[in-house]
């Protein structure tokens, strides 16, 4: 990160926030050496982490109609999800509102109709549960010290599994350690048939936890993910050999 340039730099509450920008790429952090979402400005669809590519596979499993982002960061989900279908319905929950500010003025946020934009926090959201029910819920709920712990408690699963469909899937960005994480995994098979999940070349550990078993073989997921990657734009190749039942 050493050859960006600081293009905005404020602070909140929480800790401060930096915009960093060079030719091609413009970086959301929130302190030093922390790099919370980088977009690549001609193709911002294209995600720059691996984190978020690996939270796309959720979408080899169900072509959702509405989403619930808990942890709006520059927007990276948003812009590929947008790209892979314009007719979703996202609703992305930010507990900061300087990081909605910034997302808006310098990370292209597609704003219209089917995006909704909430300046709360997350697991206060999911306790109110005034929402209609989504077909997936991401959770991305990240500080400068690294993953919220709120989001993997038991109340916050509970209160997920609440507001999501039937056939829907929730979505955690953890970090590789909560792989050892016993107590998370029951708490998702409590409230979930099928818990999947991704080691990143990051270091994330990211959970796809279904309402519903999908039976598919691994030559089924690979084709499925060979057309899923050019509606994306990009290959999710290397997340889906990480990719497994979590058990």
């Amino acid at each position: 990160m050493t050859d960006l340039e600081i293009l905005h730099q404020c602070e909140d509450e929480h800790g401060p926030l930096l915009v960093l920008d060079d030719k091609h790429m413009r970086v959301l952090s929130f302190g030093d050496n922390d790099e919370q979402s980088k977009l690549l400005k001609l193709e911002p669809h294209i995600p720059q982490h691996t984190y978020l590519q690996a939270m796309l596979l959720v979408l080899l499993f169900v072509k959702p109609k509405r989403v619930i982002i808990l942890g709006l960061g520059g927007g990276g989900l948003i812009h590929a999800l947008r790209h892979f279908d314009t007719g979703i319905k996202v609703t992305a929950v930010e507990l900061r509102l300087k990081v909605i500010e910034l997302a808006k003025r310098f990370f292209q946020l597609p704003i219209g109709k089917k995006l909704t934009v909430i300046h709360q926090d997350a697991a206060q959201f999911l306790q109110e549960a005034d929402h209609k029910k989504a077909d997936v819920i991401f959770a991305d709920i990240y500080g400068a010290d690294g993953v919220d712990e709120s989001q993997l408690s038991e109340a916050f699963i509970e209160n997920s599994a609440s507001l999501i469909k039937s056939d829907g899937f929730l979505v955690l960005n953890c970090w590789k350690e909560h792989s050892k994480n016993r107590a998370l995994l029951s708490l998702l098979q409590k409230h979930f048939c099928e818990v999947r999940a991704c080691l990143t070349g990051g270091g994330n550990w990211v959970v796809l936890a279904g309402k519903t078993r999908r039976e598919i073989s691994s030559s089924g997921l690979k084709t499925k993910a060979h057309s899923l990657s050019q509606q994306l734009d990009f290959t999710l190749g290397r997340s889906l050999t990480r990719f497994d039942i979590w058990e």
